[in-house]
């Protein structure tokens, strides 16, 4: 009984992300196979398994026979890490390791002889009894193996000396050889892990792991972006949306502005999502930052994500419009971070906001999220395939947590019948609220109009929209125009019931061309 529990005793890696990844850390006393590409971060996770294992008292010990012990401890320092503890066995092969005529066959024992090299791994493993073994790396030993069936052979040997010793062992490979190899390789480990390092066209290195065997273990399956910060490896779990979900209590969520609330039958219900559909510099970011700011009034917190304005602009527009927003700012209930999408990848995006919603370093729980804009968001990773599907996976979460996101999406184009949008967006969206430009009476203007709501009733009405220095201002239903948003529009004076003081029979003026268009894809 104490047998089988020990065998299926979990530890942990150094890194709470991908613990969370691998179903809470790796079964102890087994062999795993840690490959990737050079500087894909094998070296640095590797440290950080071990610096787990001397954090828990743990003898652990790194058999380079690639890199040199002053190697190994530059990169340590690089990380501010101290490699106390570890015992680092340096073991690079000579130049006459490599003769084919000093190599023997696989090691059986009281049979054939190991090779020095390996005689010498097994002889240090012996003497110190560690509990956590890196060996770095197999590319070396395949070598000295000098063909693929000494090499397996090799390797087999290798694990079966670590059957039933208390130790967890990290074969570490570059996967310079391809193909047959590295299938031979990943029979053989009771876990594979992978790591990538891409390179796109534009911006820094992208980084992802995945886990391609683990047997025994429920982990979570597909790619995992990661970065490499001071101090190791940054994981960023994928979002599985199905994971989080729990019941929670719906509310109405006010704008401040009753028109706004009019239009939207009462208000917006928490945990749904909100697109802002319309052209550039129509207002739907400042909509946007208006519902932050209210949440902030009713001591809520919230988030920003602007891509495509800096976060001076940002404070000098809410300030021009009455919008506190800075006070906000200041007093911790908003939350404005300028992101920059050439140096971040999509995983690491949705992590930093899964942290928000579910209230990091003491901060309280976000209940609002305005991704300002979709467009930078997807235009700056063009080489990232299946965002829709991440987003949709995103927003499916941020329900789940009772938030509302607001997504703003610039149209192409400002006039009339021209209008387009990048990406179909609607359908992930519980409601879409449009925004168009219209020309009346000499002057370009503003209207406002909401086009879906799942979730509830709404008002069929267009209504004009305005900003100026005392902020949002919407106004009543536009009953005098007829054909707004079909490019063609006209304007119906009337005296009875139209809020005109012009006449007593109904007419119909010509109201010029309206700068508006049906919406595309909305």
């Amino acid at each position: 009984m104490h047998a089988a529990e020990h065998s299926t005793r979990i530890i942990k890696t150094g890194i709470a992300e991908f613990d969370d990844i691998l179903g809470g850390g790796l079964t102890a006393n087994r062999v795993y196979l840690l490959h990737g590409t050079p500087g894909s971060g094998k070296t640095t996770l590797s440290l950080q398994f071990l610096l787990e294992g001397v954090t828990h008292g743990e003898r652990t010990l790194y058999i380079t026979l690639s890199e040199t012990r002053m190697e190994l401890l530059s990169v340590a320092r690089s990380h501010g890490l101290s490699l106390e503890g570890v015992e680092i066995f340096e073991l690079i092969a000579e130049e006459r390791d490599l003769d084919p005529d000093s190599q023997y066959t696989m090691f059986q024992p009281s049979e054939v002889e190991l090779n020095v090299t390996t005689r010498r791994i097994l002889d240090e493993i012996e003497r110190l009894k560690p509990a956590r073994v890196v060996i770095d790396s197999l590319s070396e030993i395949k070598l000295l193996a000098q063909s693929a069936l000494r090499f397996r052979r090799q390797v087999l040997a290798l694990k079966q000396f670590f059957v039933g010793r208390d130790c967890t062992v990290l074969f570490l490979d570059d996967k310079t050889a391809k193909g047959e190899d590295d299938l031979q390789l990943e029979s053989i480990a009771h876990g594979v892990i992978s790591l990538e390092q891409l390179s796109p066209e534009y911006g820094s290195e992208r980084r992802r792991l995945s886990i391609t065997k683990l047997r025994g273990q429920r982990y979570r399956g597909g790619y995992h972006d990661f970065s490499i910060v001071r101090g190791g490896l940054c994981v960023f779990p994928r979002i599985v949306a199905g994971e989080h979900s729990q019941p929670t209590e719906t509310a109405i969520v006010k704008s401040g502005l009753p028109q706004m609330d009019s239009l939207l039958g009462g208000g917006l219900t928490s945990g749904t999502s909100v697109l802002l559909l319309g052209p550039a510099g129509v207002g739907k970011s400042t909509l946007g930052i208006q519902y932050a700011a209210e949440a902030a009034r009713n001591g809520q917190s919230s988030l920003l994500f602007a891509f495509d304005e800096r976060v001076a602009t940002m404070y000098e527009r809410a300030d021009g419009l009455n919008i506190p927003l800075r006070q906000y700012v200041e007093a911790g209930l908003i939350e404005v971070r300028s992101i920059d999408p050439a140096e971040m990848s999509p995983g690491e995006f949705a992590h930093r906001l899964r942290l928000a919603a579910e209230g990091e370093n003491g901060r309280k729980p976000i209940k609002i999220v305005v991704i300002d804009s979709l467009n930078g968001y997807l235009n700056a990773m063009p080489e990232e395939r299946f965002l829709t599907a991440q987003l949709h996976e995103l927003l499916t979460y941020l329900g789940h947590r009772g938030v509302i996101t607001f997504l703003v999406v610039a149209q192409h184009g400002l006039l009339g019948n021209s209008m387009q949008t990048v990406i179909d967006t609607s359908y992930l969206a519980d409601t879409v609220i449009l925004f168009r430009y219209y020309e009346a009476e000499g002057e370009v203007k503003q209207l406002i109009s909401v086009v879906k709501k799942r979730n509830g009733r709404h008002e069929r009405t267009i209504r004009e929209f305005s900003l100026s220095d005392e902020g949002i201002r919407i106004g009543e239903p536009l009953h005098q125009f007829q054909g707004v948003l079909t490019g063609t529009p006209f304007l119906t004076v009337s005296g009875t019931g139209s809020g005109t003081a012009s006449g007593t029979v109904s007419d119909t003026v010509s109201g010029g061309d309206v700068m508006s268009g049906p919406p595309h894809g909305a």
